[in-house]
């Protein structure tokens, strides 16, 4: 039987019980430390709990995760790795292993990026790196993060040297928000601009890392990898069970809408050693959020944390946090820093 939870789906929400488990939908639940704490009291006390608010069971190891994103027993809901409330998908493309749901057999095969692709976002970052570079304090997620998945994608298509002060800032912010094309992973942008703010985030807190990867670029594919890990951009992934499914805690009943707790699975210090801890040395960081490595958004997000990174500490050699600055992650469904204030000099 199903544990924590109604025998039957509720049509209604219900009050939550006292001494039952958090929801995803308490008060201050968006906000660190309070959702690290709830993380962590569902992994342990709560692996397998129904969530009256948000209509679904809650999965929240990293065991159950990743079979409930590969299990054919699963099917995807309401879009295949889409997280709650839109079709954007899980980390950076559409599935966590591979680009295709349970029914639709084996993954895509691996394209590679193109040399345009490359050179585009090499050009973007540098661009926008140098607009910023001669100020006092800037925020790279307004004007760094949110410009260059665009700006690359612009390059591109035609000029060989993106005018990015052509693109108007509302316009451009409404596009890349607006749902793309169902096989379209990579016109997913705003996905990658929330994982690359959180990417930036992680190096600068580290300054020694930092100094590390000024010298050694070849460090910044673990960096980015365990920022997908420990700071995924998408938090929460449906899924919907096709038969009774055996988890931690009990057993979830066939048709149960299931809700994937990324965030959670990717901290699991059953799965993890120091599951908090940024590190990019890791031997085995996982693969519920790094997605396919042919992925075309895979590639794009990797290639823009690549070279993002290279162009600021080019154009910016003494970057750090503006006085004072701290980041914070924020966000429910996605999550990462609304802002990075720094000192360019």
């Amino acid at each position: 039987m199903p544990v924590d939870g109604p025998e039957r789906l509720p049509t209604a929400r219900a009050p939550r019980q006292p001494g039952g488990p958090p929801g995803l939908l308490s008060p201050g639940a968006a906000t660190d430390p309070y959702r690290l704490r709830l993380y962590r009291v569902l992994r342990e006390d709560f692996p397998l709990c129904y969530d009256e608010e948000l209509g679904a069971w809650l999965l929240s190891r990293y065991a159950d995760v990743a079979a409930a994103l590969t299990d054919p027993r699963f099917a995807g809901c309401p879009h295949d790795g889409a997280p709650l409330g839109g079709p954007a998908p899980l980390g950076l493309c559409r599935g966590a292993i591979g680009c295709t749901t349970p029914d639709e057999g084996p993954p895509r095969p691996a394209a590679r990026a193109s040399a345009v692709h490359r050179k585009a976002v090499e050009r973007t970052a540098y661009v926008l790196a140098r607009r910023i570079a001669g100020r006092q304090q800037a925020d790279l997620v307004a004007e760094f993060c949110r410009w260059l998945p665009a700006g690359a994608a612009a390059a591109v298509r035609g000029p060989s040297a993106p005018d990015l002060t052509r693109l108007p800032r509302t316009a451009l912010h409404l596009r890349l928000t607006r749902p793309a094309a169902a096989t379209d992973c990579a016109g997913h942008t705003a996905l990658r601009e929330t994982a690359l703010a959180s990417f930036l985030a992680n190096l600068l807190d580290d300054t020694d890392l930092l100094a590390a990867v000024r010298t050694e670029p070849g460090l910044i594919a673990g960096a980015w990898t365990e920022t997908l890990r420990r700071d995924p951009p998408v938090q929460i992934v449906l899924r919907r069970t096709r038969t009774d499914v055996r988890v931690s805690g009990g057993t979830l009943p066939a048709g149960a809408p299931v809700a994937c707790l990324i965030g959670a699975a990717g901290r699991d210090p059953d799965r993890f050693d120091a599951p908090d801890r940024f590190d990019p040395f890791r031997a085995d960081p996982g693969a519920l959020t790094t997605g396919p490595a042919g992925c075309p958004a895979v590639v794009l997000g990797r290639l823009e944390a690549e070279h993002g990174l290279c162009a600021l500490l080019d154009a910016m050699p003494g970057l750090r946090w503006a006085d004072g600055f701290r980041p914070v992650a924020t966000g429910l469904l996605t999550r990462g820093p609304r802002s990075l204030l720094v000192r360019p000099s």
